[in-house]
């Protein structure tokens, strides 16, 4: 008997532990959930959609003025505090490399992670999220 309430335990803690299948959320879902979140999804979802198309025409400039700065970033394994558009420019292939472009063109807005510190791409290689006086959209966090 008491095996069988240690195997009932064991299932039951396996079961928590292991993560539930994602459900395909809705572009409406999504919406909601920023709404809910920040109060409007338009903005986030237009941000979303010229961060995509930027990366997809390596269109540095338009990238870069995406960006809230200073924007601190590692590149070849140091961290570098980039200063403004140009300097990120300049550096555009160190920060926004294969695996953040990758994570980007297999997003969809529809399953795109948001909390209270912003709205993440991938595994967390981007975020952005409303920033300063004016709360204008920006990228916050950019990792490899």
């Amino acid at each position: 008997m008491r095996r069988l309430f240690i195997a009932a335990g064991i299932s039951l803690l396996a079961g928590v532990a292991m993560p539930l299948p994602a459900g395909a959320q809705t572009a409406d879902e999504m919406n909601a959930s920023l709404d809910s979140l920040f109060g409007e999804h338009d903005r986030y979802h237009s941000f979303f959609t010229a961060l995509k198309k930027a990366v997809a025409e390596g269109d540095r400039k338009s990238f870069a003025a995406m960006v809230d700065y200073p924007f601190q970033a590692r590149i070849k394994g140091k961290s570098v505090k980039i200063r403004d558009a140009a300097h990120f420019v300049a550096d555009y292939d160190q920060v926004v490399t294969a695996k953040v472009k990758h994570a980007l063109e297999a997003q969809a807005y529809e399953s795109l992670f948001a909390n209270w510190q912003g709205v993440m791409v991938g595994d967390g290689e981007i975020w952005f999220s409303a920033v300063g006086e004016p709360g204008e959209i920006r990228i916050t966090a950019i990792n490899d």
